[in-house]
């Protein structure tokens, strides 16, 4: 069974609900839903997507670095934002953290976070495994069987005496 080392943040919300801000387990980490909140659980760049979603990406940073990885080793993100129009505010300050590394991504407009003068909210899963910054090797190609080899035998003919 693999390690599992569960890492606190800043959030006034952990301990109210009962989570934490990052969890690794072996190569994995799996970093909560992250808000723009500072240091002391207050919130900045209010009426600021911009600014909330380059805060989040700084506190995600901060909990990964406390994993032992960094933003490179983020595999997927999730955006959730309270609205679509602006989410290009959201995507220039998701390209400027992770444009040399993309990761899957996928975003969603929400009515509201726990907040509501939060306008977004990130969540990551990232991979520190001892390959992780190597290309992928190609999976082995398995050749076909012969087709002869892939029917069920015939019964053999009787032999006439």
């Amino acid at each position: 069974m693999a390690d599992i080392t569960r890492i606190s943040g800043n959030a006034p919300w952990e301990p109210i609900v009962g989570y934490c801000r990052a969890v690794k387990a072996g190569p994995w980490i799996a970093v909560s839903g992250t808000t723009a909140t500072d240091e002391n659980g207050r919130l900045v760049g209010v009426n600021q997507m911009y600014v909330q979603a380059r805060q989040a990406i700084a506190n995600i940073e901060r909990a990964l670095g406390r994993a032992g990885a960094g933003l490179s080793n983020v595999i997927r993100t999730r955006i959730f934002v309270t609205d679509m129009s602006r989410f290009g505010e959201v995507g220039r300050a998701h390209k400027e953290a992770f444009g040399d590394h993309p990761p899957a991504a996928t975003a969603v407009e929400v009515r509201r976070l726990v907040h509501p003068d939060m306008l977004v909210e990130i969540e990551v899963d990232a991979f520190i495994g001892a390959d992780a910054g190597a290309a992928p090797s190609k999976p082995a190609l398995r050749k076909p069987k012969a087709a002869a080899a892939r029917k069920s035998p015939r019964p053999k003919p009787k032999r006439r005496r």
